[in-house]
Parts: C-alpha cells; structure tokens; sequence
C-alpha cells in the first residue's frame, strides 16, 4: 500500500462503506462512513472503500473525487481503496464485472436464476397494475419455465435477457445488530434480477458478491437498505457463502420530522465545507446522531469517540439534524482551536470578504481571528466582523449613530468627546489602556453599560455588538480609532 492515507491493521473485524459517485457526500451518507469506521477502529478492524459507480449515466469521476477527498477532510481514513489498493482489488465495481458475470452464469447453470426476456414496458405494466390494486411490486414469474426453444426464439429475434434469481417460498431471519431479530416472506420477494440486459450487474447481486468475496464481517448501512437484506442473504446461500453481520442504523430527520433535505440546512459535506464548519466538530455532531456515550459527554475528539463507541448503544429511532446545535458544537471547537492553525483556516473566508490577505502582516491578523473567533458559529461569520478591522471608514447607520441613534443619544457625545481625548494621550493603545480609557470615562459621567459601551463600539465598528471593545481597540491602534471618532463626530 503505497499511499499515505491507507494503514495495515488487523484482519480480524472488517467494515465497509460504498458510496455511488452520483452526487456529493450526503449527511446521511457520511453519518454511515463514520460508524463504520468507529466500529472497525474500536475492534482494531479494517475500514474498507468501495466505490459502486455501475450507475453509468449518473456515476461522475469529480463526484468520486469529492467523495474521497470529503473523507480525508474529515480524517476517516480507509486501510483499503481505490487509490491505495489492498489484497481484494480492485475496488471499484466497473472493474469487477468479469466476477459478477461469472458467478451469475454458475447461478444459471446451476439453475438457481434464469434468463428473463420481458421488456421494461411490460415490467412497467406490470407494475403499475399491481400498484393499482394495492399489492406490492413482484415479478410474476413469466420466464421462469420457458422452454430451451422458447428461449432460443427471444434470443434469435436480438432481445437481450437479463438474469433473475429464483426466489423459493420460506422465511429468512436475521438478527440485526441494531434492531433485533426480523423476519421477511419469501413470498413478498419475488424473483428479482442480478444482471441486467446490458450485463451489468444489479445492486443486490453486485454488494452480496463483493462483501463475501472482500471479507466483510460486518455491514453497518442505513435502514432504507434493510428490504436489500433477506435478497443478499438469498444469494449468499445459493452461491454457498456466510452472510455477514447486519446493522441498519435509524434515518435521519429535520427537526420537522420529515426526511433531511436542503432546507433543514446544509445537506452535504461539501456545503459544510464550504460554510466554515471544522472537520472535527462535524465528526463530533454526528456521531451523536443515533449514538450516546454512557458517559453523557456531547464534546469529544474523534480518539475519545472511538474509545466509547458501542454499536448496541445505537439507537433505533430517528435521529434529528439540529443545525442549530451543529454550530454550537462548531464554535466551541472554533474557540479552542490554535489561533495560527484557525487563522489558516480562515484566510479564504476573509479573501470571499474582500482582505486582500497577502499584505496583511501574519501577527496582526492572527490577532484579529483572535479577537473574532468568539463571535463566530461558523468561518463564514468571518464576514460579519472583517469590516471591523481591515475597512478603512466606518460609517455607522442612522439607525445605529452612536450620538442619534434610537436609545444611544444621552450622554453619548460627552463620551465620544472624553474617549477621544483620552486616546489622544496614549502612545500606544494596549488591551490594559483600553481597560484603563473606559474605567475613567466611567468614572467622569458616571455613565455604564450600554450607554457607557454602545457609542464607542458604534463609533469604531458600526456595529452594536462584536468582539471584546478592547481587543478592537487594541488592533485598530491611535490612529485609525481618532479617525473613526472625528468622523462620527463630524
């Protein structure tokens, strides 16, 4: 394994998490790749990358792109992949079509499947008639007996076939490790296909092959998979093969209770990404969707998540997306953050600002993160506070005049005209002078609080509420804190 982002670990436990590149990470789907991989660290187990891209008119190579490198960003870290190979290769399912092919061909010999001529217009039919009466979709058999002249007819005539597995009546029962024993009809299934027409092969057919033959233990997916279980577990024993361990995790919901989408909030990793949240405070927030640590901790870095995780404290109800409490868990992580490493991290949001970042000495600006970064949820409420420091004129709003706007008219020019002179003093307009320059002019206006605060923070950042007054005071220095004065003033 020669790249840097795969590691050898133990053979023992064996997870999976096989993403379809038709579209960017979803939460969703990102939630299922992070607890796969707590539970292969937690057991000292492998965390393997597969990518299903047989969806050829969806399946995009920049949305495989993104997917691996959304991962990497948030330090899930596969031992086994695309990009770095392993002792299963290869691990993308447009390169495995020669195995599925021919374990299919072994079903049909074996006459566990059959060749299947009916159009999609018919199966369409079909299907919309079932529906119409209030039955489920199932395939009705049709070619399941055809005779070898019947067969050698379709075939003369140029229609492709597709494969379908022979579905015998019975139960099959599983014990998921989520959500407990559970039972399906075999009866309910129907025949149902494992290639199609085209030769390529079909979800069920393709994820069943590719766990046994990859040496999956144990497959940790979302429960909108769970009707895909008992047809997997069906084609493991026709093909002779052990099931791997199942357990569907719970959906997750907006806060409205209906299914997450992009109006709860980002609805990708991507657009977190983009929107300023850390890596770590989303691994964090999500493990806590549909997992609890028996200690009741909400704020925990990924080592200590791992060391709690248990796959049996995962809950079988829906978990709620609160964006709401994602931001509250991304500003702490912001607040504790190294101020160099954040200020980084920052630049981009401030370059979407307008601050031309390359002449900004780095001192200074780590300075100015320093002062903003308990104000901000998220990088992108850069935005809100860059004007603070790098704009040149303050012009507060007449809504929000420190001498005329509502509330702030008393006293709020003798402040002003005491503030100014005072700076005037120093020489140097350090955190303890800014201290000092406020004590004093309290204590000749006997003016506090807002009256006493709001026309200099209006007057220096045109704001009624930010950073610390004198960390702004602090970082503006002499001169530009005179110039924003004399201008309100004037």
């Amino acid at each position: 394994m020669s790249n840097q982002t795969c590691s050898e670990r133990s053979e023992s436990i064996r997870v999976r998490f096989a993403p379809s590149p038709t579209g960017h990470l979803h939460i969703g789907n990102v939630r299922t790749a992070l607890f796969n991989y707590l539970f292969a660290k937690k057991h000292n187990g492998n965390f393997i990358l597969r990518i299903e891209d047989t969806d050829f008119d969806r399946v995009k190579r920049e949305y495989e792109e993104s997917i691996l490198e959304d991962l990497k960003w948030l330090g899930l870290i596969w031992d086994e992949g695309p990009d770095c190979g392993g002792n299963y290769r290869p691990y993308r399912q447009s390169e495995r079509l020669n195995i599925y092919k021919e374990l299919a061909d072994k079903l049909l010999k074996e006459g566990k499947a059959y060749k299947c001529f009916c159009s999609p217009e018919e199966l369409e039919k079909k299907r919309k008639e079932s529906l119409s009466k209030g039955l489920p979709p199932r395939y009705d058999g049709k070619c399941c007996n055809l005779s070898r002249e019947e067969i050698v007819s379709y075939e003369q005539k140029g229609i492709k076939p597709s494969t379908r597995f022979k579905v015998e009546n019975g139960l099959i029962e599983f014990e998921d490790i989520v959500r407990g024993k559970i039972t399906f009809n075999c009866s309910d299934i129907g025949d149902f296909v494992i290639l199609r027409s085209d030769g390529i092969s079909a979800y069920n057919f393709a994820a069943s092959v590719d766990d046994v033959l990859m040496k999956i233990t144990h497959v940790i997916r979302g429960e909108d998979h769970l009707s895909n279980t008992p047809r997997q577990i069906l084609l493991n024993q026709a093909m002779g093969f052990d099931s791997p361990h199942f357990a569907h995790l719970s959906m997750i919901l907006g806060p409205d209770k209906s299914r997450l989408s992009k109006r709860h909030g980002a609805e990708s990793v991507t657009e977190l990404r983009e929107e300023g949240y850390l890596p770590e405070a989303v691994i964090n927030y999500l493990s806590l969707l549909g997992w609890s640590s028996e200690d009741g901790r909400e704020i925990m870095p990924l080592n200590d998540i791992i060391k709690n995780f248990s796959i049996e404290r995962v809950s079988k109800s829906p978990a709620v997306f609160d964006i709401k409490k994602l931001k509250w868990i991304n500003s702490h992580y912001i607040k504790n953050k190294d101020i160099a490493e954040l200020t980084e991290l920052s630049i981009p949001f401030l370059k979407k600002a307008g601050v031309r970042t390359e002449t900004v000495e780095r001192q200074w600006l780590y300075k100015v993160i320093d002062a903003i970064k308990d104000n901000i949820e998220t990088l992108s409420d850069i935005n809100k506070y860059a004007g603070i420091f790098f704009d040149e004129i303050i012009t507060p709003s007449s809504q929000s005049s420190p001498i005329r706007g509502e509330g702030q008219g008393e006293g709020a020019a003798e402040v002003l005209k005491l503030f100014k002179e005072m700076i005037e003093r120093e020489n140097d307009i350090t955190e303890d002078i800014a201290d000092k320059i406020i004590l004093g002019i309290k204590e000749k206006t006997n003016l506090k609080g807002k009256k006493l605060m709001m026309p200099i923070r209006i007057a220096l950042t045109g704001k009624t509420e930010g950073p610390e007054l004198k960390k702004i005071m602090n970082i503006l220095g002499k001169e530009r804190i005179i110039k924003r004065v004399n201008n309100v003033i004037s």
